[in-house]
């Protein structure tokens, strides 16, 4: 796809009658005459029209990263979304931080401010030992990196991080410490068994 400046030339035409003793000086007297205004032309002198392309731009497509989406209390959901920053900030309500915990080419994108504003906690960050360290607050993305910027998440990738943070999980402060709980999944409802109608003598 491509972007076009087209140029768009009306052209508004009219004879004029003047006296003068030459042909320069009768153009100089029309030339006089339309700069002050007596000759203004309407669309009533108009004689054509011509266009002309005067710049060409090739236009990219936006650019989409598919990366995963973890929302507090919820399983991890594998997206699409645009590149540009705005699409970020957007994803995770507001700034955004890029820190790099793990040792694969990955980022947690999240908001910068989440816990300041009170966002609730999401997911325990831990070290080689599996002792948390840090929490995320508030949704937050996980994407590739690319040579210089974001890149979308290998399916290889995208499936380890999904096991990772597939467990919603539980804060519980217990006095200086952070308890860290796995939510349960909820088992699935079961209706009601109806009593076998009663068997009569016949």
């Amino acid at each position: 796809m491509k972007k076009f400046d087209v140029e768009i030339t009306e052209t508004l035409q009219r004879t004029v009658t003047v006296e003068a003793a030459s042909q320069e000086e009768a153009e100089r007297m029309v030339d006089r005459g339309w700069r002050d205004g007596d000759y203004v032309l309407t669309d009533e002198d108009y004689v054509g029209v011509d266009f002309k392309t005067v710049g060409e731009l090739e236009l990219s497509e936006k650019k989409m990263l598919d990366v995963l989406l973890v929302k507090p209390n919820e399983h991890p959901q594998n997206i699409s979304i645009g590149a540009e920053l705005k699409d970020l900030q957007e994803a995770v309500g507001g700034s955004i931080d890029a820190v790099y915990p793990f040792a694969d080419p990955v980022a947690i994108i999240c908001n910068d401010e989440g816990k300041l504003i009170g966002l609730p906690l999401n997911r325990a960050l831990r070290d080689e030992n599996g002792q948390m360290y840090d929490a995320v607050a508030g949704d937050f993305l996980v994407v590739g990196l690319g040579e210089e910027d974001f890149a979308s998440l290998p399916p290889e990738m995208a499936q380890k991080y999904e096991q990772l943070f597939h467990q919603p999980e539980a804060f519980l402060k217990l006095g200086d410490r952070l308890l860290v709980l796995p939510v349960p999944d909820e088992p699935p409802t079961e209706k009601p068994r109806t009593k076998p109608p009663a068997e009569h003598d016949r």
